[in-house]
């Protein structure tokens, strides 16, 4: 499965180092997702590289809609602790199409081996 990590980013963080600090947890889960047989999939990390050769001045113009485009693809979302309304446009989008939302690593099935 393509599984979508939603979780904050920039919602409550009042430095650079904190963003920085939401992006690296982000990655972790994301680490344990790969680790369970998945594609995981962050919109931030997408998006900001996108941003940088834009310009910051474009961030609200790429950042979500990147970040829904991408939803709209995934089979799953995992949504991390913490306020953000972007992860929650991400899990509704995962969900209005039938995909599953997961609200721990636990509940992430084991993918099936390939032969």
């Amino acid at each position: 499965m393509w599984i979508m990590i939603a979780g904050p980013y920039r919602t409550g963080a009042r430095s650079e180092a904190e963003r920085e600090h939401n992006l690296r947890t982000l990655n972790r889960a994301a680490v344990e997702v790969f680790r369970k047989g998945h594609i995981p999939i962050i919109g931030v990390n997408l998006a900001l590289p996108v941003i940088e050769a834009a310009g910051d001045e474009m961030y609200d113009a790429i950042m979500m809609p990147l970040s829904l485009a991408v939803a709209e693809r995934c089979d799953a979302v995992l949504r991390l602790d913490g306020r953000s309304p972007g992860a929650d446009e991400e899990v509704a989008r995962v969900q209005a199409r039938g995909g599953s939302v997961y609200r721990s690593i636990g509940e992430i099935p084991g993918a099936p081996a390939v032969d």
